[in-house]
């Protein structure tokens, strides 16, 4: 146990020094040098740097302070420390860490701006830690008033990039916004995983051929839900026992699949969903494009 331990210790803190680099990359390679805004905390402090002319390391800092004391209430203690170290982490990145400005073309600052900024929060997060509050705010905010988390965000980002369309100008801040929206789906990539499943449900009449066939042909893991197929609008009190067959697959197996579904039972009902990320039980290794 306690190797394991000492192994998700390090996993964290590799990912998190990871993020802080990642994130420090984005702010001094691209957003700062051409006056471009994230959303949330880090999106105040750019706004409050370029408008003030404060270092942004401290403004990072003091900005996360408060929302770092909420986290040790709404998360856990641990999840605060982390957080605190890896906010001091971003700051030191910042203040000694001789970043070059990559370009200056807005475009490109928008798009991979928000990308390095998406992978360094979203590594961060995988360890554990998060490099901006914004989501503690939300959080706590959240179960106090009739709004969502993501609702409360936006309206807070709102406010940011409006301010920043006030002071520097319409363009800067919809190229701002491409940033936010570039990171926020970074964000989710990264914390999602790589690795893309779909699940598949089937329900069958001959759900026992279904089962062997998806075993032994596909090698795939099922797991199967008792339920009862029928009740139709002409015959609604009439309906039969069946097996629910649940299996995850990859992508590029769905249409082989549905064939082989379709081979045993056309009426067959099959429907899928996307699984971000899979772990354990019966899969196998993605297959190569």
């Amino acid at each position: 146990m306690k190797k394991i331990a000492v192994s998700h210790w390090i996993t964290d803190v590799f990912y998190t020094v990871l993020g802080i680099l990642f994130c420090g990359f984005a702010l001094k390679s691209f957003l700062i040098p051409n006056s471009f805004f994230d959303g949330g905390v880090t999106g105040m402090s750019l706004l409050i740097h370029e408008i003030y002319h404060i270092n942004i390391a401290y403004v990072i800092i003091l900005l996360n302070i408060p929302f770092i004391i909420m986290g040790a209430f709404q998360v856990n203690n641990t999840f605060a420390i982390k957080t605190l170290v890896a906010v001091v982490g971003l700051g030191l990145c910042l203040l000694f860490i001789p970043y070059p400005q990559i370009t200056s073309d807005k475009l490109l600052v928008s798009i991979f701006g928000g990308v390095f900024m998406g992978i360094g929060v979203g590594l961060a997060i995988r360890g554990g830690c998060a490099l901006d509050g914004i989501e503690v705010l939300a959080l706590y905010t959240g179960r106090r008033i009739s709004f969502t988390v993501s609702e409360i965000i936006l309206g807070i980002n709102i406010i940011i990039f409006l301010i920043a369309a006030i002071d520097l100008g319409l363009p800067t801040a919809l190229y701002s916004i491409l940033t936010y929206y570039t990171a926020s789906k970074t964000i989710s990539f990264v914390i999602e995983g790589l690795e893309e499943y779909t699940g598949v449900t089937i329900i069958s009449a001959d759900s026992e051929e279904v089962k062997r066939r998806l075993v032994m042909e596909l090698g795939r893991g099922i797991t199967i839900y008792k339920g009862e197929r029928g009740f139709l609008k002409e015959s609604f009190d009439v309906s039969q026992p069946v097996d629910i067959v649940f299996t995850v697959i990859t992508r590029l197996e769905v249409r082989r699949l549905r064939n082989l579904v379709h081979e045993i039972d056309p009426k067959a009902f099959v429907f899928t969903s996307t699984i971000k990320e899979a772990a354990g039980g019966v899969l196998k290794r993605r297959a190569r494009h």
